[in-house]
């Protein structure tokens, strides 16, 4: 008898404890973030939208066409959104969609972009502009009707910048000035998100697998905005027999991992670039460095070779405490 009023004690005791155990459980359950991919149908927007989904994250993956869409909602834990990163009314709409599934926004990934060719002397300026819409105003305006959201969540908005905001290789001037100016709007925004708990960063490919060199020789020969009749014909021919090439390039998964890091580090840093070979690395240190030397030569303040390696320890030292 004494064995059951004991059994007897302990499920009444459970009984009390448990739904307060189970509430708390509840409670302390954390929701999932969502994050905003735009340019998520293909080539880095794809492989960030899988690897984030797959890693604990909900996917608002954007997307320019509707019948991108259908392939992408059959993904776990991803929701495709239309919308045209140069359109503000759809932007409006597509703030209204995630406003409306109630889970918030912790993280904006601006990755949608696209890449004119051509040789600046030559280059109409209306395909310039286009360049610039896409790859800086779009991000500019994304951010803009998302940020009020981001900040909510005190989270994270990023832009996939390249190693062409550091290097501009002929005939590429155009998709390098927009990158450039990526890499002066992450600087400015992220000083002033700062105050509202959001961090800003930059993604800094180099060469990786995407369709971008494909839409950009389409548009180049459909538009015909760089003819055969050019100064620069030999150098024409060349670049359109490899633009096509570029889905051939390695796997960017490498760059995706950067965003899910970005993401997920208690600390991370604004600038990730992320390169398929040492050659790429080196070859853009190596311009930045040459662009400080050209700043520093023969100008009033000159400074020495051992004031500047003072100046790169000091800069060294900074960069570890971060």
């Amino acid at each position: 008898m004494m064995i059951h009023l004991k059994t007897l004690f302990y499920v009444l005791l459970l009984a009390c404890f448990t739904p307060f155990q189970f509430a708390n459980a509840e409670d302390n359950k954390q929701p999932q973030k969502a994050i905003l991919i735009t340019g998520a149908s293909s080539g880095i927007g794809l492989s960030m939208t899988k690897l984030l989904s797959q890693n604990g994250f909900y996917i608002y993956a954007g997307v320019l066409h509707k019948e991108e869409m259908a392939a992408l909602d059959k993904l776990d834990n991803v929701k495709a959104v239309q919308f045209d990163v140069r359109n503000q009314a759809q932007i409006n709409a597509a703030v209204k969609v995630v406003e409306n599934e109630g889970r918030g926004l912790y993280g904006l990934i601006n990755n949608a972009g696209v890449s004119i060719f051509g040789p600046m002397l030559e280059l109409p300026v209306e395909q310039v502009k286009y360049q610039m819409d896409v790859n800086v105003y779009g991000p500019m305006r994304v951010s803009q009707a998302f940020a009020p959201l981001v900040m909510q969540s005190k989270g994270r908005i990023a832009t996939t910048g390249s190693i062409a905001g550091i290097l501009s290789p002929q005939f590429m001037g155009a998709y390098s000035m927009s990158k450039h100016a990526i890499e002066a709007y992450t600087d400015a925004f992220a000083q002033e998100m700062a105050g509202f708990g959001v961090s800003v960063h930059v993604i800094e490919p180099g060469n990786y697998g995407t369709n971008i060199g494909n839409a950009a020789k389409k548009r180049l020969l459909d538009m015909d905005y760089w003819p055969a009749t050019t100064r620069y014909g030999k150098a024409r021919s060349h670049l359109l027999g490899r633009l096509d090439q570029t889905e051939k390039g390695p796997d960017p998964i490498d760059v995706a991992e950067a965003a899910l890091e970005l993401m997920q580090s208690e600390n991370p840093k604004i600038r990730y670039m992320v390169t398929a070979t040492p050659a790429q690395a080196e070859i853009t240190l190596r311009r930045q460095l040459s662009k400080m030397l050209e700043l520093n030569a023969q100008q009033k303040h000159e400074m020495s070779r051992d004031q500047l390696i003072k100046l790169l320890d000091e800069e060294l030292s900074k960069s570890q405490k971060k």
